[in-house]
């Protein structure tokens, strides 16, 4: 890890001491300095540990870039179903932090980061809507991308590729008839 990901990590290890965040290099690039870092963080502890990631000076992650999840089903080792991955950016500090969030079935569910980042609202949404995360405390959590009496969701790998037949019942809408 280069030196600004480690500044992280240590505040993170001193602030936490009873959470294993595992960090990691998430690629090895020439410039040290380029790296970036990946640390898990179990789902009971999110909001503290995102609001001090949002506040501490040593973090100032002021900016969530991305918020997505990728589903583990089947892959080699995985011990988690999903993984809700958080990427953070430091503006003031020009570092970046990924923050991943293990869940898994029959209910997956980690508590809302609405509250720090305005604009995670959306992002939880999509999440929740194509791959049945549930996401506490959210103010507004209803599908984004399908509809309300949609009962799948398509980025969970348990989920045909080709559907469950809900294609077939849309009207065709041509240029004459729209």
């Amino acid at each position: 890890m280069n030196a600004k990901s480690q500044q992280v990590a240590s505040a993170l290890a001193a602030r936490f001491p009873d959470i294993d965040f595992a960090p990691f290099a998430m690629a090895t690039r020439k410039n040290a300095e380029q790296e970036q870092t990946c640390v898990r963080v179990p789902a009971e502890r999110l909001v503290e540990v995102m609001e001090f990631l949002y506040a501490d000076s040593r973090c100032r992650f002021e900016q969530l870039c991305d918020l997505t999840c990728v589903d583990y089903l089947n892959f080699p080792k995985a011990r988690d179903r999903f993984a809700v991955t958080y990427s953070l950016l430091s503006l003031s500090l020009e570092q970046r932090i990924w923050v991943k969030c293990f869940v898994n079935d029959p209910n997956p569910e980690v508590p809302s980061v609405t509250g720090i980042w305005k604009g995670a609202e959306w992002m939880e949404r999509e999440v929740y809507d194509l791959f049945g995360v549930r996401f506490t405390g959210h103010p507004d959590l209803r599908r984004i991308m399908t509809w309300e009496g949609f009962t799948a969701h398509p980025l969970r790998k348990d989920y045909p590729l080709r559907g469950r037949g809900e294609r077939e019942n849309f009207e065709v809408v041509t240029t004459e008839s729209a």
